[in-house]
C-alpha cells in the first residue's frame, strides 16, 4: 500500500487519527493509496484533510476523524475529550467543504475535472453510533463509528459506492497522478508518458458512458452492435457479458484473436461476482466440450463447427448457454455461427449479442455486404448503430474515417499530430525500429508502445513463435514494448502504436489492414513506409490523411527545440 507520507508522524493531540489511520492501512487492498493531513488550498478557502483515500476501482473518500465522545443535541454537534465538553462544528460539513477544495484544486493541477465516485466521511474511533441513527444531512453510513473501524474496509467501500457524489469508478492510472500530486513530484506530470494517461482517462469516461446502449436495449433479446473502431464495442460486451452472468445465467463470452481473448480474460478474473461460464476463443470453446483440436483451416472452419454441432445436440441442459455475447463477431465464420447456435438451451430465441465492425472484415469469412440482409449470418439481429469514435485522439481518427462510414464521429480530444516516416517498403522495418528508440528517448514509456506491421513480422515477434501463451502474457503484463501484427491485434490498443507498412500479401485485403492498423493507437499514431504505396492501398480518403499527417525524421539523440509535445 502507498502511503503518503510512508510514516506520519501523529503527535499526542492525533490519537484518534492514528486509530483510523492504522485501522485503513491494516484492512484496506495494497492498490490503495493512503494520504494523512492533506493540505488544501483553492483561491482564499483552506481545508485540511485528516485522511484521504484513493482506491483504484472504487472511489476516493475524505474522511474527518474526531476523538473523544461526539453526540448531537437540536442539530448542534459536541465534543468530549480531556479538555470537556465543547461545541464544534458539523464533522460532515467540514468534510464536504474539504472534497469540494479538493476537487476543484485537482482539475486546476491536471486540466481535467475529477468525475470519480468520491465521500465525504467523519471517523469517531472513540464512539459509538446506533445503526439507526440518521439526521439530515447525514446519512449513517457517512459514519465510521468504533464498531465500523474492525471492518472498516467493508463500510467505506459502501460509503463510497452507495452515497459518494460521481458515477465512476476510480481509474488506476488517474489514482497514481493524483498520488503523484499529493507527494509533491510534480514533474513527472509534464512526460508524454503521463500526459497520456490523462486523456486516456477521459477516453475511459467516454467509454463508459456506452453503457446507457445496453440500458436502452435490455429488452432486445438478439442485438448486433455495428461500430466502427475505437467506438468501445470490446467494453460494451464485457459489460454486457457482465450484466447476463449476475442475472444468474449461464453466458459465454468469445472472440476469434488470441490477444483478444487472453484481454477478455483478465477482465473477467477479476470480477467476485457471477461470471461467465466460458470466456475466449470459439475453438477453444469446441475443444472444451470434446471436440478433437485438429489441423488445417479447412478443419477449422468447417469440420470442427460442424462436430460441435453434432455434440451440441447431446449436451445436457445444464451444460448448455443462455446467452451469447461475441466480441469481432465479423470474424466468425456462418459455420460458427450455427454451432454456437446449437450450444444455446433454446436455440431459436436463446439470447446472442454480436459486437462488430463489418469494415473491419480482414479475415473474409463471410461477404459483409450480406450484412444484416437475409444472406447474412446474423441477419435476425436487432441492429444498433454505434457511431461515436472515442477510444482514439480526433486527429487519429480523422485519419481513417473514409474507412469507418458517413456516420463515423470522432469524440476524443484533440490529441498529437499523426506522424509520417516515409521510406521505402524494404526499409520500413529498420526505420520503424528507429522510431521506438526515439520515442523513448523523448520520454515515452517502453510500455506504451505498440510496433505493427503489415506483412513479415518483426524478429522479435518471430522469437515467440513457438510460444504463443508467453507472447500474449507479455503484452499484457504491460511491461515492455510490444511487436506484433495487425491481424493479432485486432480489438486492442496501446497508447502509441507504430505502424509498420512493410507490404501486403494481398492487395485485396489490404485497405482493412491499414484500418485495423490506424485505428490501433490511442494518444500518438506514427506511420512508418511509403506514401505512394499506403495511398494506393488505402484510397483516395486515406491519402489526402496521409497528406495532413506531420512528417517526421526519428532521432535518438535530443534535439533542442523537438522535444516531445
Amino acid at each position: 500500500m502507498e502511503c503518503i507520507p510512508e510514516e506520519p508522524m501523529f503527535g499526542e493531540g492525533s490519537l484518534a487519527e492514528k486509530a483510523v489511520w492504522e485501522a485503513l492501512r491494516a484492512q484496506l487492498p495494497d492498490d490503495v493509496v493512503l494520504a494523512h493531513s492533506v493540505q488544501v488550498r483553492h483561491g482564499r478557502a483552506e481545508h485540511e484533510i485528516d485522511i484521504l483515500v484513493l482506491w483504484p476501482g472504487v472511489g476516493l473518500a475524505v474522511i474527518e476523524v474526531k476523538g473523544g465522545r461526539i453526540s448531537v443535541e437540536q442539530g448542534q454537534w459536541y465534543q468530549s475529550d480531556r479538555q470537556g465538553r465543547h461545541r464544534i462544528g458539523s464533522p460532515i460539513a467540514q468534510s464536504q467543504g474539504a472534497q469540494h477544495g479538493f476537487k476543484m484544486w485537482v482539475q486546476d493541477q491536471l486540466g481535467s475535472p475529477l468525475v470519480s465516485r468520491f465521500a465525504y466521511m467523519a471517523a469517531f474511533p472513540y464512539s459509538h453510533v446506533p445503526r439507526d441513527w440518521e439526521m439530515n444531512g447525514v446519512p449513517r453510513p457517512l459514519i465510521l463509528d468504533t464498531d465500523d473501524l474492525t471492518d472498516c474496509s467493508k463500510h467505506l467501500r459502501a460509503a463510497i459506492e452507495t452515497q459518494a457524489q460521481g458515477g465512476s469508478q476510480l481509474a488506476p492510472n488517474y489514482a497514481q497522478r493524483i498520488a503523484l500530486l499529493l507527494s509533491g513530484n510534480l514533474e513527472a506530470v509534464a512526460t508524454p508518458a503521463l500526459t497520456a494517461l490523462e486523456l486516456e482517462d477521459h477516453q475511459e469516461q467516454l467509454t463508459e458512458r456506452q453503457k446507457v446502449l445496453l440500458d436502452c436495449s435490455r429488452s432486445i433479446p438478439r442485438a448486433r452492435f455495428v461500430g466502427g473502431a475505437g467506438s468501445g464495442k470490446t467494453w460494451l460486451a464485457v459489460e454486457k457479458a457482465k450484466r447476463l452472468a449476475k442475472e444468474g445465467k449461464r453466458v459465454g463470452l468469445f472472440c476469434y484473436n488470441r490477444g483478444l481473448a487472453a484481454h477478455l480474460r483478465r477482465q473477467t478474473d477479476g470480477w467476485r461476482q457471477a461470471k461467465p461460464v466460458f470466456v475466449g476463443e470459439f475453438h477453444d470453446y469446441a475443444v472444451s466440450l470434446g471436440v478433437p483440436n485438429g489441423s488445417g483451416q479447412a478443419y477449422f472452419d468447417e469440420e470442427m463447427p460442424a462436430l460441435m454441432k453434432d455434440l451440441a445436440a447431446d449436451l445436457p441442459p445444464d451444460q448448455k448457454l443462455d446467452a451469447i455475447v461475441i466480441d469481432e463477431a465479423q470474424d466468425f465464420a456462418p459455420l460458427w455461427w450455427e454451432s454456437l447456435l446449437a450450444c444455446l438451451k433454446d436455440p431459436a430465441c436463446g439470447e446472442i449479442y454480436a459486437f462488430m465492425d463489418e469494415r473491419q472484415n480482414v479475415y473474409g469469412r463471410w461477404d459483409s455486404l450480406s450484412a444484416g440482409t437475409s444472406l447474412g449470418p446474423t441477419a435476425d439481429l436487432v441492429t444498433l448503430h454505434i457511431d461515436e469514435n472515442l477510444r482514439n485522439t480526433k486527429r487519429i481518427a480523422h485519419t481513417f474515417r473514409g474507412f469507418a462510414g458517413k456516420h463515423f464521429a470522432p469524440r476524443g480530444g484533440e490529441g498529437l499530430p499523426v506522424r509520417l516516416v516515409p521510406c521505402p517498403t524494404e526499409d520500413a522495418l529498420d526505420v520503424a525500429g528507429d522510431c521506438v528508440d526515439a520515442l523513448i528517448t523523448e520520454g515515452w514509456a517502453n510500455n506504451q508502445i505498440a510496433f505493427l506491421t503489415t506483412k513479415n513480422r518483426h524478429p522479435v515477434h518471430k522469437g515467440f513463435e513457438n510460444d504463443p501463451v508467453g507472447y500474449w502474457t507479455a503484452f499484457h503484463d504491460d511491461e515492455e514494448e510490444f511487436y506484433g501484427h495487425v491481424l493479432g491485434f485486432k480489438g486492442l490498443e496501446r497508447s502509441v502504436v507504430i505502424l509498420c507498412v512493410n507490404g501486403f500479401k494481398d492487395m485485396s485485403r489490404a485497405a482493412e489492414l491499414l484500418y485495423v492498423g490506424l485505428s490501433r493507437a490511442r494518444c500518438l499514431l506514427v506511420v512508418v513506409g511509403d506514401p505512394v504505396l499506403i495511398a494506393e492501398a488505402g484510397g483516395e480518403d486515406l491519402a489526402r490523411a496521409v497528406d495532413r499527417m506531420q512528417e517526421w525524421q526519428p532521432q535518438l539523440d535530443p534535439v533542442p527545440g523537438n522535444s516531445a509535445p
